[in-house]
This record gives structure tokens, sequence and C-alpha cells, in this order.
């Protein structure tokens, strides 16, 4: 890039600001970074915990209802579980880390009980209603992280990609050709200054044999 340049104070002033211009973006970018980093370690940490807490209460839903199974038997328990009537809705909203949109997943149930006589049925029944909606409770949780991890992910690789583009090449780029249009203004002065002095003596010397002379 140096070579296309013209070496003129205009193109130095120029360049001068695209270089602080570049250094202060890779220093903003370089921070963005670290703040998402920061994010995306904190919700990957989340995200092993709800696993866990969303495998524990699957298995616990999943152990509830087989010993709800072995107290009612399948048919029966087949048939109240067809009378439940429980509504669901899941509520999507967002917020914001330097610019990136990471979903917020609330989810509720709205329940319209009873939904079948307590007669001939235990309380496994309900612990098992109960269980099952813990459960998906939790998944709603772990998908919001999971999203918001590959998101955050997403973003850190292209902030990176853009970081490591201005380090590598764009700054050093800029720098290149700063110090080469400088110094070729330098030199250009430097000529300029002896070709002055040289005329400056040339006149001196003509003043001098124009003075003898005329004495």
């Amino acid at each position: 890039m140096a070579k296309n340049v013209a070496p003129t104070r205009s193109n130095l002033l120029r360049l001068i600001d695209e270089l602080k211009f570049a250094s202060l973006g890779h220093e903003l970018l370089d921070q963005k970074r670290s703040i998402l980093v920061v994010e995306l370690l904190t919700l990957v940490d989340q995200a092993v915990e709800y696993q866990a807490r969303v495998d524990k209460s699957l298995a616990k839903a999943s152990l509830s209802m087989q010993h709800t199974v072995m107290e009612m038997g399948r048919l029966r328990v087949a048939n109240l579980f067809g009378a439940v009537t429980i509504s669901s809705s899941i509520e999507i909203s967002e917020r914001k880390v330097m610019g990136v949109r990471l979903p917020r997943v609330e989810t509720t149930f709205v329940a319209k009980g009873p939904y079948f006589s307590p007669e001939g049925t235990t309380l496994s029944i309900e612990e098992t209603l109960r269980n099952y909606q813990e459960a998906l409770e939790l998944m709603g949780q772990l998908a919001e992280l999971k999203v918001s991890i590959m998101r955050l992910v997403r973003e850190v690789k292209k902030t990176i990609r853009k970081v490591n583009a201005l380090q590598k090449i764009v700054i050093p780029d800029l720098e290149e050709t700063l110090s080469y249009t400088r110094g070729r203004i330098e030199e250009a002065e430097r000529e300029s200054f002896m070709l002055l002095k040289q005329v400056k003596d040339r006149l001196e010397r003509q003043r001098e044999s124009a003075e003898q002379e005329s004495s």
C-alpha cells in the first residue's frame, strides 16, 4: 500500500487519522471480545448446571411415572392423564450484551383442575404432574442458555476475526505506509532545503561579485 500513496502533507495527516481510528477500533473490539468471552463462559457454566438439573428432573419424573403406573395400572393412568387440562405458554423476550441479542425464555402453566375425581387415585399421580412440569420449566431455561451460547460463540468468532485483521493487517499496513510517507516528505524537505541553500549561496556570490565589480 505504501507505494500507492502520494507523499503529501494532506495524505500524511489522513494516514495519521486512519491509524488513530484503527487503533481505537482495535481497542474497543478487543474489549468487546473480552466481555463476550466472560459472558460466554458464565453461560456455559450455567448450561452445564441446568443440563444436570434437567437430567435429574426428567429421571425423577420418569421414576414417579413408573411408580404411578405400578400403583394404578397403565390404562388407568393413561385415562387420568388424558383428562389433564394444563395450558402452557412460552414467552420469549431478549436482552443485549454488547449488541448481541440473547433470548429470555419464560414458561408458564395454567391449570384448570381438578382434572379427575380423587377417588381411586393416589398422591403419586399429582407428584408426577408436578415433576414433569418442573422438568419442562427447566428445559425452557436450558434452551435459553443454549441459544444464547450459540449466538455468543458466533459473535466472539466474528469479533476475533476483526481484531486479528486490525492487529495483523490493517494497523501494520497503515504504520508502514505512514512511515514511508513521512520519510518521503522529510527527504523532499531536505532536498528542498539544500536547493534553497544552493540558490542562496549562488545569490550571495553574485551579490559579492557585483559589489566587487562596482568598487
